[in-house]
């Protein structure tokens, strides 16, 4: 059986291949820097948007990679509530949600302070506030006791893809990875990040929920990495796409000899990607603020104002009647009226499709 990383004499010293990594991190540098110039730009309400949209695509995402589905509304009301902003169509978050906005605000908006058991045992907390993961009883706010397998496969012929340093280890494992994750001041941010993860995976020193701790810690070190509570890019929706490779690195590095080229540099390109969705991201909140600017003098209702503003926000599927009516809870006969009458502004559009229902869209996108 191949040893595990943590098995070897020489770990945890990591080593990589400095000349390829720098490649990649030049680049991430000077994207990183362009997008901050490009968002120092922005007047301030867009910028709110941006940030409020960046935190939320966060969240949801990184609770997607876990095969948890969050609803949007929620999570976008939850940050927006605890950074003091507010829009319209405001909802009351669950329970499950507000724990796991906590973690990511606690991780990026107080990304300069130090981090130690007692932080990471409030976001575990926070993550898991029955005190189960789904049907399951779990240990809350403290580390493991049990072992930590991860397996595949159906019961009885289940395949063991890696095994965990011993609960005993833990506490000890977590006393080094703290030491150096609040000490080491020589490494760069972003390559520290991208280690950070990767350590902290291995030791998975939680019951559950250590994947989205992990990406909680990479968050933190982007943020001081950029030296801003301002996030406007989503790594974890990066690392949703390429889930696939994501665990296929994983796996393979966590039987070398301490040698992580490959998963730096394989993560490096997904900050970079994840910095490209960012320009886009820009742009949409630049149409966004753009639209209303120029219908501020249009009389609308609240509801044309609620509906409007979920196209404007990337609404999912087509807008028909009936989802009108449903979202602003009105009758069909009043969603109808509300739909004709953006349609005489110039606001909306029938599609051109056709088929058997009609659809509506944003006449000027």
């Amino acid at each position: 059986m191949a040893k595990y990383i943590y098995q070897y004499n020489n770990w945890p010293n990591f080593t990589w291949d400095e000349k390829e990594v720098q490649l990649i991190l030049g680049k991430v540098r000077h994207l990183q820097g362009k997008i901050f110039g490009q968002v120092s730009a922005l007047g301030f309400s867009i910028k709110e948007e941006t940030l409020l949209t960046t935190l939320t695509l966060d969240v949801l995402k990184s609770s997607e990679i876990e095969g948890e589905l969050l609803n949007y509304e929620q999570v976008r009301s939850s940050i927006a509530r605890r950074l003091g902003l507010s829009y319209a169509g405001m909802v009351d978050p669950d329970r499950n949600v507000e724990g796991v906005v906590e973690m990511m605000l606690d991780a990026t908006q107080s990304y300069d302070k130090p981090l130690d058991d007692e932080r990471l045992f409030g976001w575990h907390a926070a993550l898991f506030p029955i005190g189960r993961s789904g049907m399951y009883k779990i240990d809350v706010g403290c580390y493991r006791k049990e072992e930590m397998q991860i397996v595949s496969g159906a019961m009885g012929k289940e395949k063991v893809h890696y095994q965990a340093p011993s609960p005993k280890q833990v506490k000890y494992e977590m006393d080094r990875f703290l030491e150096w994750f609040n000490n080491n001041t020589k490494i760069d941010l972003v390559i520290k990040s991208a280690i950070a993860h990767f350590w902290f995976i291995i030791i998975h020193p939680f019951d559950d929920g250590n994947g989205r701790i992990a990406r909680a810690i990479s968050d933190l070190l982007l943020a001081r990495s950029d030296d801003s509570s301002q996030r406007f890019y989503s790594l974890s929706n990066q690392l949703l796409l390429e889930r696939k490779v994501y665990y296929n690195i994983l796996q393979k590095d966590r039987h070398k000899n301490g040698e992580i080229t490959e998963w730096i540099v394989w993560f490096l390109n997904c900050l970079y990607h994840a910095l490209k969705n960012t320009e886009q991201t820009i742009q949409k909140v630049l149409y966004k603020a753009d639209f209303w600017d120029k219908h501020k003098n249009t009389e609308l209702n609240s509801r044309q104002r609620l509906t409007l503003n979920k196209l404007l926000d990337g609404f999912e599927g087509k807008l028909k009647t009936s989802k009108w009516a449903k979202i602003t809870k009105c009758s069909q006969d009043t969603a109808l009226r509300d739909i004709k009458n953006l349609i005489e502004k110039g606001i909306l559009r029938q599609e051109s499709s056709g088929g058997r229902s009609t659809n509506y869209e944003l006449d000027d996108l």
